[in-house]
């Protein structure tokens, strides 16, 4: 097929208009970000070492691989989140029956003795490894060790949250979440995925996923709130972090979600945190099922793709409603206030009209 010269000059605009982007705004975020990590799991890494000396059954898993810290997610520039795996889920069955979305429940295999379980002290009377004695346990075991460890003078622990939250310098959050990891599982509640009819993503690459299964995180769930359901502290959040990662391989689906990120850092850090990366990066994973060939993300389709992805969010923005990608009955925008999304919605669109009008608006952006 013949392409116009006019538009073949358009796009190559665009793809050099997005490298610069790339090299100036988005390496800076990331240079940023990187030092910031730097200092929050040395510090982290000290509070840890005071806890496991009081309780061995926390035992740090964030360890440094050339640079890269497991179980370290990246919120915002001064928001981090760090998940400490725990050691032998054993005689606990995973329980998914769909009543609490987005979560689900470890319980005793019937004839088990609780004696048998590590965490024997956190199963309730119905067999239930409960998220929340767990957690209460680790906050009380952190609280202590940033007394006691040698950043004391910089790190405090966040009262008002049943989370482990700790405030670094007055200016960086982190807050660490007790986990499981489930490997060779796949949740009931996600059986759908992937549909059948979308070629995308292949079929060794979701073998691949599910063999390497999800976390079932101990922290507070949106989707609980207000439910009262006696459930409630004992479920265990699901999460599919290392998955997503697995499924933005390949081509420029992560080099799209950097631009995306920094976009949401420099443009719609707003009043309520309406749009956070995760809602972006769920948003990605989408319009990765609607251009599911792989040319449809090389580097000259990189705008086209980005402007998708804002599009979906102006529109989920104004039905108040932004599906999980792999629990697509649990709404990531569950909690934020009408008014925080309508905002949100004109802002997205605003930066959408830009990126849409002008071809040299990254300069400005």
């Amino acid at each position: 097929m013949l392409v116009p010269s006019d538009m073949i000059a358009a796009q190559s605009k665009m793809v050099y208009q997005m490298n610069k982007y790339c090299a100036d705004r988005v390496q800076a975020r990331k240079t940023q970000i990187h030092k910031q990590i730097l200092e929050v799991c040395r510090i982290v890494q000290d509070v840890l070492k005071e806890v496991e000396v009081q309780e061995p059954r926390f035992i740090s898993s964030l360890n440094d691989y050339n640079g890269r810290f497991e179980g370290l997610e990246v919120i915002s520039p001064t928001e981090f989140e760090i998940i400490i795996y725990l050691n032998q889920m054993g005689v606990l069955n995973f329980v998914d029956d769909g009543a609490l979305p987005g979560c689900a429940v470890l319980k005793l295999s019937d004839g088990r003795k609780r004696s048998m379980s590590l965490w024997v002290e956190f199963i309730t009377a119905s067999g239930y490894l409960s998220a929340r004695k767990i957690r209460s346990r680790f906050q009380t075991l952190v609280a202590q060790a940033c007394d006691k460890c040698a950043y004391r003078d910089v790190v405090k622990m966040i009262a008002d949250t049943t989370e482990v939250k700790l405030r670094i310098r007055e200016r960086i959050v982190v807050q660490i979440t007790p986990a499981f990891k489930c490997a060779g599982l796949w949740p009931r509640s996600a059986s759908h995925w992937p549909i059948p009819a979308i070629p995308w993503p292949h079929p060794n690459i979701v073998a691949e996923v599910k063999t390497e299964g999800f976390d079932m995180l101990s922290k507070e769930c949106i989707a609980l709130q207000g439910k009262n359901s006696a459930m409630e502290g004992d479920a265990w959040v699901l999460s599919f972090t290392d998955a997503e990662n697995r499924l933005l391989q390949g081509a420029s689906r992560r080099r799209c979600l950097s631009i995306l990120k920094t976009l949401r850092d420099r443009h719609l850090d707003l009043p309520g945190n309406p749009v956070t990366s995760y809602h972006l990066k769920t948003l990605l994973l989408y319009e990765c099922e609607k251009h599911p060939r792989e040319q449809e993300w090389e580097e000259n389709c990189i705008a086209d793709r980005i402007n998708g992805i804002f599009l979906q969010l102006i529109s989920c923005l104004q039905c108040r409603r932004c599906p999980h990608y792999f629990l697509p009955n649990m709404d990531l925008f569950k909690g934020k206030s009408p008014g925080a999304l309508e905002n949100a919605a004109k802002q997205v669109w605003r930066l959408t009209r830009i990126m849409l009008t002008n071809a040299r608006c990254l300069e400005e952006l």
